[in-house]
C-alpha cells in the first residue's frame, strides 16, 4: 500500500551513515560485490539470517522501530510529548538523589560539547591528557573530601559503590568468617544492591545499629553511613575502634557535600568510603549517570577496583598523565580480575570535579552552610508549630545535615499528600514517618511551604518567621548562611579554618572567562571522535547524533527523581515500554530490563537470572561457566562474581569456538554446566557460521546461552540472537545504540531474555525496593523478581532518550543499512591494507565482520618494531589508535562503524600504508628503529621546537603527510593534532604511583614550555 504522506527529501540515516551510494558502490567493486545484500549473504551465516521482511504499512512509533525513519524534527517531537508526560517536581525525597544546578559554562562546554563526550576511554594517554587532567581533578577531590590517599576515577553509582565496598572488605581483611554489617541507617536500594551481590558468594548481609549490634565475631567488614538515610549525623569512630580490634575493614558510605563541613571519615579512621556525586551538579534524571566514588589507604590501591588515573613521565621527562596499574584490567586477569567493572562515569566524574572547581572550597562551603541551614530552619519551625499546636509531631534526630526524619503517625498521609499538592515530593519512610532533604534547590518559600503542609497557618507560619528572626535565623536569611553549623556536633565538625578541597587547582577558575578557558584548553588535548576517526574494534566509537542528544538536557527527562511517586513519571513508563519493544523487535527476545548501568552489570544480572532459573528448577548444583579463550575479559570476571567457575573453551586456528573442545568440556563438566558466554560475532571479528549447533549442544547439556552483546552493531536488522538459541544478551547502549562514550563512561547494559528467564530479571518496582510492598524477589510480576543490580530501577535513565531516537530516526532499514555499512567499511580496510599487513580470521568467504584485525607480529622480528610504535605513530598522522594487542597481542583491531566516510576510511589506510612504508625503511637497514620516528613517535609541538637530533626530518616527524606530498585532510597544516606529551612511561608510573594531582607549578611549567 502507498502511503499517502510525502517522504522526506533526505532520511537520517543517511546522514548517520558514512559512505554515500556513489562511495559505496565504489567500495563494493574493490571488493568484487555488486550490492551490500550480497555482502551480507557472504558474512552472515544464512541459517541465522532474517528473511526480508517488507512491511504493507508504516506503523504509529508507539507500535515499535517504523520500517522507514522518522526526521530528526518528528523524533524531538514524539520526545517532547513523552517529556512533557512527567511531572517535574520539587523532589525532597532524598536517598542519594538531590535537585542542584549544573553551572551553565560546564552544561555547555563539556556535556554539550563533543570534544568532550565522543571521546573514548584514556587507553592512549599521549592523546587523552585533557579528560586524564579532569579525572585526576576528580580522585584529588574525593581524596580530600574523603581524608584518604587514594580515589579511584569513578564508580556506577553509590549503590554498586559499596558492593564494591563490600568485596574489596573481603579481598583486604584479615578477619575470618562471611559475615559483612551493614548500618541499617543506610539507604534502602543500596541495602538491595549488597544483598544481590553477597548471596552468590555466601556472604551473610547482617543489619542493625552498629553501636548496639555488630557482632563481635565472624564479621569481615561493615558499611557505616555518615550521614545516615534518616538524616542522623554519628560519630563513627568508637565502632571503627571495635572494627579494626577485630582485624575487619571499616567502609563508609559518605555524602559529598556533607563533608564540606563533616570531619572526614579517613580522619576517623575508615578503611574504604565511598558515596554519590551526584548533588556536584549531575542532574537526577531518574536514576543517573551519576559519578560514584571509591577512597582508600595507600595500603589496599592494588585492591581497589575501577580505573585509577596516575602521574608519570613521558620520554622527555616532562609530567605526563596515564591510567595505572592497568595490568588490573579484566583481560588480563580474567576470572581473577578485582571485579568485573569495565565502563566507569568519566564524563559525569569530570562535570563533578569542574563543579567543584566552579564553586571552589569557599563557595562549596557556603553551600553545604547554606543546606545545613535551611535543614535546621524547617526543624525549627517544625518544633515550634509542633509545642504551639500539640500536634505530635516530632523530629526524631538531633544531629543531622540536610534531612530530616520526622514523627508524624497518623498525620503523615495527608502531609504528603498535601506537599504533593503543592508540588513537593517528600519521602514515606514508613510507619508515619516522612524523610525531608534539604539541597541547593531549596529557597525560603520551600520552607515556608513546607511548614504550611504540616498544618501551620499563614499567621503561624509569620510567627515562626519572626520568633527565628529574632533569635539570628529566618527562612529569608537563610540564602545568606555562610556556614551555620547549629545541628552538627562540634566534635565532627572540620575546623572553621580548613578549607576543602584545598588544592590550588580548584581555586583557580572562578570566573567564567577563566574557567571556559580551562575548559577549552583541556579539550585541546585531546583526541576524541568530533577531530578524527577513533577505529577501535569492538567498542564501536560510532557518531553519537547531534539531535538524540539534545533531550537529556530537558527538564522534563532531567529532573525526575527515580524514587517519586510513578504516577508522575508516565513519560519515562512509555520511554521504558517503547525501548523494551524496541530491543525484543530487534533481537528476538522476549523481555527486556533496563536497569544494568553498563554492559558488566548486563552480565552480572543475565548470569544472575540464569542462576536463579536453575535454582528454581532443582538444579543448583551447576556452577560451571563455559568462556571462549578469545572471550572479553569482563566475561570470566561477571561468572566468578555470580559464583561459577569458569572453564576455558579452546579457539581453532580461525578464531571460531572449537566445537570438539567445547564437547569435550561439557562431557567433563556433565549435570554441572550452567551456561557459555559467547561473543557474536566473535571477539575475533567473524560470524561462527557453527552458532546454532553451540547453542544446541549447550542446551543439549541443560545450560543456559548468553551471548555477549558487544558486537551487536553487525546484527541489528540482519539476525536476531533469540531466534537463532541465544537465552540472553546484554545490549551495549553505548556501542550499538549510539550512547556516548564520555572518555570512558557512562553505559548501558540492559539484557534481553527468552520467556522462561523473564521471571528473574531485575527488580523493578520501586515501592518493593524501599520496602513500601512485597520484598525485593517476593512475587513473580513484570517488575521482575530478581534482586537490584544498580541503585535506581532503571539504571542511568535519562541516557534511554539518546537510543530511543536514535532508533527512531534510523528506522528499520536504516539500522539494518547501518550494519551492512559496518562490514563494508571494515571488509574495505582490510582489502586496502592486506598486502601491507597480514589480516587475521577471515569467515569461509574470505569476509571479516564489521572488525578486522591486523598482525603487527612480523615487524617484531624483521624490524623490532612493535605494536606500540605504530599506535604511537599514528598520532603523528592524527589518528587515535585501534584497539591494541587484544584479542591477539601484538596486534590492531580495527572498527571503524559506519559513521565513517570513505574519504576519511581512506585517509586512515594511506597512513596505515605510509607507516607500513617506514618500518620498510628499517627492514632495508636505511633507518635504525631506535633513530625511526616510530619509535620516537608521537611527536609534541615542544619537540619540533627545540634542538633536532634525528636523522628524519621535522617535516616527517610532524607532518607525515606533507613529507609524502599529500595534504591529507582539507589543509592538515590549519588541522594538525598536536599532543601535549611524548611517549608517556608506564613502567615508571606504576613503581612511583601518585593519584592526586601534582603541585600546580606542573602544570604551569608544561602550559609555559608548549606555549600554551
Amino acid at each position: 500500500m502507498t502511503s499517502p504522506w510525502p517522504a522526506h527529501d533526505r532520511p537520517f540515516s543517511s546522514r548517520h551513515i558514512g559512505p554515500d551510494s556513489a562511495d559505496r558502490q565504489a567500495m563494493l567493486q574493490t571488493l568484487g560485490l555488486s550490492s551490500l545484500d550480497e555482502l551480507a549473504d557472504r558474512i552472515v551465516p544464512a541459517d541465522i539470517r532474517i528473511a526480508p521482511e517488507a512491511a504493507s504499512h508504516a506503523p504509529s512509533v508507539s507500535e515499535g522501530v517504523p520500517p522507514v525513519g522518522l526526521s530528526e524534527q518528528e523524533t524531538l517531537a514524539h520526545l517532547q510529548a513523552m517529556a512533557a508526560d512527567n511531572k517535574v517536581m520539587r523532589s525532597m525525597i532524598g536517598l542519594g538523589y538531590h535537585d542542584t544546578f549544573m553551572p551553565p559554562v560546564i552544561g555547555r562546554n563539556v556535556l554539550e560539547n563533543p570534544a568532550w563526550y565522543t571521546a573514548y576511554t584514556p587507553y592512549q594517554p599521549e592523546i587523552s591528557q585533557g579528560r586524564l587532567e579532569a579525572l585526576l581533578n576528580f580522585q584529588t577531590l574525593v581524596s580530600e573530601l574523603t581524608g584518604l590517599e587514594v580515589a579511584n576515577a569513578s564508580l556506577l553509582d553509590e549503590a554498586t559503590a559499596c558492593a564494591e565496598a563490600m568485596a574489596m572488605a573481603r579481598r583486604v581483611s584479615k578477619a575470618k568468617g562471611d559475615v559483612f554489617f551493614v548500618d541499617e541507617d543506610i539507604h534502602p536500594q543500596v541495602l538491595s544492591v549488597l544483598q544481590t551481590r553477597a548471596q552468590p558468594q555466601g556472604w551473610r548481609i547482617v543489619t542493625g545499629v552498629p553501636e548496639r549490634d555488630l557482632p563481635a565475631h565472624g564479621v569481615f567488614g561493615a558499611l557505616l553511613a555518615y550521614p545516615g538515610s534518616s538524616g542522623a549525623v554519628r560519630d563513627l569512630r568508637p565502632v571503627i575502634e571495635k572494627l579494626h580490634a577485630a582485624n575487619a575493614i571499616a567502609a563508609v558510605t559518605s555524602d559529598p557535600l556533607a563533608l564540606v563541613m563533616l570531619q572526614s571519615p579517613g580522619g576517623m579512621g575508615a578503611d574504604i568510603v565511598v558515596g554519590s556525586m551526584q548533588r556536584f551538579g549531575l542532574p537526577m534524571g531518574n536514576g543517573g549517570p551519576h559519578a560514584g566514588f571509591m577512597a582508600t589507604r595507600e595500603a589496599f590501591k592494588r585492591h581497589m577496583p575501577g580505573r585509577i588515573v596516575g602521574v608519570s613521565r613521558d620520554a622527555a621527562g616532562r609530567p605526563a598523565l596515564r591510567l595505572a596499574l592497568q595490568t588490573r584490567e579484566q583481560h588480563i586477569r580474567r576470572e581473577k580480575a578485582t571485579s568485573n567493572i569495565c565502563t566507569a562515569q568519566a564524563l559525569p566524574a569530570m562535570l563533578a570535579a569542574f563543579y567543584a572547581m566552579y564553586h571552589g572550597p569557599e563557595g562549596l562551603r557556603r553551600l553545604a552552610g547554606r543546606v545545613h541551614a535551611y535543614a535546621r530552619l524547617l526543624r525549627e519551625g517544625l518544633n515550634r508549630l509542633a509545642a504551639q499546636t500539640g500536634s505530635g509531631i516530632r523530629c526524631l534526630e538531633e544531629s543531622f545535615f540536610d534531612t530530616l526524619t520526622v514523627e508524624a503517625g497518623t498525620q503523615a498521609p495527608g502531609i504528603l499528600q498535601r506537599a504533593r499538592q503543592a508540588g513537593i515530593n517528600l519521602r514515606d519512610a514508613g510507619a508515619g514517618r516522612i524523610g525531608i532533604s534539604c539541597d541547593e534547590a531549596t529557597t525560603p518559600e520551600v520552607i515556608r511551604t513546607l511548614w504550611r503542609c504540616f498544618g501551620a497557618s499563614e499567621e503561624q507560619v509569620a510567627e515562626i518567621e519572626q520568633a527565628l528572626a529574632a533569635e539570628g535565623a529566618s527562612a529569608s536569611g537563610a540564602s545568606d548562611a555562610q556556614g551555620n553549623r547549629a545541628g552538627l556536633p562540634r566534635d565532627l565538625l572540620r575546623p572553621e579554618d580548613e578549607s576543602v578541597p584545598a588544592h590550588p587547582v580548584f581555586s583557580a577558575y572562578q570566573s567564567e572567562t577563566e574557567m571556559l578557558r580551562y575548559l577549552r584548553r583541556l579539550a585541546d588535548r585531546d583526541l576524541a571522535l568530533d577531530r578524527t576517526m577513533i577505529p577501535l574494534g569492538s567498542c564501536t566509537m560510532k557518531l553519537n547524533p547531534s539531535a538524540a542528544m539534545q533531550p537529556i538536557t530537558w527538564e522534563g527527562w532531567a529532573r525526575i527523581h527515580p524514587y517519586a511517586p510513578e504516577q508522575q513519571k508516565q513519560g519515562y513508563r512509555a520511554l521504558y515500554a517503547w525501548l523494551e519493544k524496541a530491543l525484543c523487535q530487534l533481537s528476538g527476545y522476549d523481555a527486556v530490563s533496563l536497569q544494568p548501568n553498563s554492559g558488566a552489570q548486563g552480565e552480572f544480572a543475565g548470569l544472575m537470572a540464569i542462576r536463579a532459573w536453575q535454582q528454581a528448577r532443582g538444579e543448583g548444583q551447576r556452577d560451571v561457566c563455559l568462556i571462549p579463550a578469545s572471550a572479553h575479559g569482563t566475561n570470566p570476571a561477571s561468572a566468578q562474581l555470580v559464583g561459577l567457575k569458569v572453564a576455558v573453551i579452546a579457539c581453532d586456528a580461525e578464531g571460531n569456538v572449537d566445537v570438539g573442545d567445547l564437547k569435550a568440556k561439557l562431557a567433563q563438566h556433565a549435570g554441572q554446566v550452567a551456561a557459555i558466554m559467547v561473543t557474536y560475532p566473535s571477539t575475533h571479528g567473524v560470524f561462527e557460521a557453527r552458532i546454532r549447533e553451540i547453542c544446541d549442544l549447550v542446551h543439549e547439556a541443560g545450560g543456559q546461552v548468553y551471548l555477549d552483546g558487544a558486537n551487536l552493531n553487525a546484527q541489528v536488522g540482519l539476525a536476531r540472537p533469540g531466534h537463532y538459541g541465544a537465552d540472553v544478551s546484554h545490549f551495549n547502549l553505548h556501542k550499538t545504540f549510539c550512547i556516548p562514550h564520555g572518555g570512558g563512561g557512562p553505559g548501558m547494559g540492559p539484557i534481553g531474555v527468552k520467556t522462561h528467564l523473564a521471571p528473574y530479571l531485575p527488580q523493578s518496582d520501586a515501592e518493593a525496593i524501599l520496602g513500601g510492598g512485597k520484598a525485593p524477589g517476593g512475587h513473580a510480576d513484570p517488575a521482575g523478581t530478581g534482586g537490584l543490580v544498580s541503585g535506581a530501577p532503571y539504571g542511568s535513565a535519562s541516557l534511554l532518550p539518546i537510543s530511543a531516537a536514535y532508533m527512531m530516526m534510523m528506522g528499520i532499514e536504516g539500522l539494518k543499512q547501518a550494519s551492512e555499512v559496518a562490514m563494508l567499511n571494515a571488509n574495505y580496510i582490510a582489502g586496502r591494507l592486506q598486502e601491507a599487513y597480514p589480516v587475521l580470521f577471515r569467515g569461509a568467504d574470505g569476509f571479516t565482520a564489521h572488525e578486522c584485525i591486523l598482525d603487527l607480529r612480523p615487524f617484531k622480528e624483521s624490524a623490532g618494531v612493535t605494536v606500540d610504535d605504530i599506535a604511537k605513530r599514528l598520532v603523528d598522522y592524527g589518528f587515535h589508535a585501534p584497539t591494541v594487542s587484544f584479542p591477539v597481542p601484538g596486534t590492531l583491531m580495527v572498527e571503524p562503524t559506519e559513521s565513517e566516510s570513505k574519504a576519511e576510511l581512506d585517509r586512515f589506510c594511506d597512513a596505515m600504508l605510509a607507516i607500513r612504508a617506514e618500518i620498510a625503511a628499517v627492514e632495508r637497514g636505511t633507518c635504525p628503529v631506535t633513530e625511526s620516528p616510530l619509535r620516537h613517535a608521537p611527536h609534541t609541538a615542544l619537540d619540533m621546537a627545540g634542538a633536532w637530533a634525528h636523522p628524519y626530518s621535522r617535516l616527517e616527524a610532524g607532518w607525515p603527510f606533507r613529507k609524502q606530498g599529500k595534504r591529507g585532510r582539507a589543509g592538515e597544516t590549519q588541522e594538525k593534532y598536536w599532543p601535549p606529551v611524548g611517549r608517556v612511561d608506564n613502567a615508571w608510573g606504576d613503581r612511583n604511583l601518585v593519584c592526586a594531582c601534582p603541585d600546580i607549578s606542573a602544570y604551569v611549567t608544561v602550559d609555559e614550555e608548549a606555549g600554551t
